[in-house]
């Protein structure tokens, strides 16, 4: 490893030790996680992940007003209980879609099984997140610009089926679900225990790609699933069996404009 790789490491590894507690966690630092860890269920777990876009206050602000008790409850009651709440690019029928196809998922089988069904083909987390996009949207039966924006399309694939680096977009609302699943230290949740974390990618969001070029992590100009495949490769450099460990450092680094 290059010196400067080394002194990179050192420098992300203080940051994970630092950041590594739930103090992290708070309204006055918000991060979706905050309402997300409150939960043990992976639907709710994962209504967090897909409505963090956005201001952070704002999600968690959102977050909190949802009655997540809904999943378990009636169509009727998700209708009557929703019809005033939506969120940036969603209106209260997105909204309401998005309960109700989970309800009736999560009465038929669990978010981890489904993943596990595209994960186990080749250990790819991308065609464990293809397989559940696509299960969404098959009970849903509903389409409009707000709800294809929540759950995301089906990956891009060439001529042989192979799902595209470039021309994909990055699926950091997937993959942070996906971290906060699969890891497990003081802030990551660690509920399924099916899947390897060296096989994660990093969700990367615009403070994470910007910090990222920054800190000489990436050469990439474009913002896409390359990129993110690309700083996942390299963060295996200094931690091959948990690369994505650095995450949550590389967007709080971001976020508190760290290393200008």
């Amino acid at each position: 490893m290059k010196k400067d790789d080394i002194n990179l490491k050192e420098l992300l590894d203080t940051e994970v030790k630092n950041r590594n507690t739930n103090i992290e966690l708070s309204y006055d630092k918000p991060d979706p996680l905050l309402v997300a860890s409150r939960y043990k269920d992976e639907y709710i777990i994962l209504l967090c992940a897909l409505f963090a876009y956005g201001k952070a206050s704002l999600i968690v602000k959102f977050l909190d007003s949802l009655d997540f008790d809904l999943l378990d409850q009636s169509e009727e009651k998700i209708d009557k209980s929703l019809d005033s709440f939506y969120y940036r690019f969603q209106n209260s029928t997105d909204v309401k879609t998005i309960f109700k196809t989970f309800r009736r998922m999560k009465q038929e089988d669990s978010l981890n099984s489904i993943f596990l069904e595209g994960y186990k083909k080749e250990n790819s987390v991308l065609e464990g997140l293809d397989t559940l996009i696509n299960k969404i949207h098959s009970i849903a039966k509903y389409k409009s610009q707000g709800f294809n924006f929540l759950v995301s399309s089906a990956f891009k694939r060439d001529k042989q089926g192979v799902i595209k680096h470039i021309g994909n977009a990055p699926y950091k609302r997937w993959n942070m679900y996906l971290r906060w699943m699969v890891r497990s230290d003081e802030l990551d949740l660690g509920l399924w225990r099916d899947i390897d974390k060296k096989d994660l990618v990093l969700p990367l969001d615009t403070h994470t790609f910007k910090v990222s070029q920054r800190l000489g992590l990436l050469t990439r100009k474009t913002y896409d699933l390359k990129s993110a495949l690309e700083i996942t490769n390299k963060l295996k450099e200094f931690d091959s069996t948990d690369p994505i460990k650095y995450d949550f450092a590389l967007y709080r680094i971001g976020q508190e404009k760290k290393f200008q």
